[in-house]
């Protein structure tokens, strides 16, 4: 498949998770002030479902990485070049600051806007910030659940697997970490979903994005590594 090809999709399927998943938390997220109430269940659902959706329309393109932690594992694993690797890379910021504009310009739209701290879905952690929880907790969530979420990637794809089945498995077990992630860190394990709103939110945010960038980078690498030596024939 071309590049170019490959990178557009993955910065298409980078945008729609963002918009989808960081929309549904903005927009329709909590009862009290936005129109839906969809809660944490919700909120789950709309990031699962946006990846089983990318899935199936961009799979067969790039392989519907949208995810640098999910990226550059890969390139550990010996699946990916380091020239596709970067090129994802950039390609799936990219998408998620576009889709963190687009959602800024939506929620902008409501009289008397201001931008809360940890606006626009940001992920983040510490008093303030949803359940509260430490940067202790962040932290482990956050690469244990990466960690777990590219066990079941690697799983999915491999040579052996069902590929038709692949997307859905993956969905659902994002699905899965959000409804435990959620209250501690707002549910990252993919940095450019963390950077695209932070950007556009700032403050505590912007901080923060460090933890979201690399926890889910070394979960996944910690899986990649796992994968190999007891996983792999």
């Amino acid at each position: 498949m071309n590049s170019t090809k490959k990178y557009f999709a993955e910065g298409l399927g980078t945008f729609a998770l963002v918009l989808f998943g960081c929309g549904a938390a903005t927009i329709a997220g909590i009862s009290d002030t936005g129109p839906a109430g969809i809660g944490l269940l919700g909120i789950a659902l709309a990031f699962g479902l946006a990846v089983v959706a990318m899935a199936y329309t961009i799979g067969p393109i790039s392989g519907c990485h949208i995810n640098p932690a999910i990226s550059i594992a890969m390139l550990a694993a010996g699946k990916l070049s380091g020239k596709d690797t970067l090129g994802y890379i950039i390609a799936q910021c990219i998408g998620a600051i576009a889709a963190a504009g687009v959602l800024y310009i939506l929620v902008t739209g409501t009289a008397g806007f201001s931008m809360p701290e940890w606006g626009l879905g940001s992920n983040g952690w510490g008093e303030g910030y949803l359940g509260a929880y430490d940067m202790k907790s962040a932290l482990i969530a956050e690469f244990v659940f990466t960690f777990l979420f590219l066990m079941v990637i690697f799983g999915t794809t491999a040579k052996n697997a069902s590929p038709a089945m692949a997307g859905l498995a993956i969905g659902i077990t994002l699905v899965l970490i959000h409804l435990v992630v959620i209250p501690i860190t707002g549910t990252s394990v993919n940095p450019a979903r963390s950077l695209g709103p932070a950007l556009f939110a700032g403050g505590m945010a912007l901080n923060q994005l460090w933890l979201f960038i690399v926890a889910p980078i070394a979960g996944g690498l910690f899986a990649a590594v796992v994968r190999k030596i007891f996983l792999d024939d």
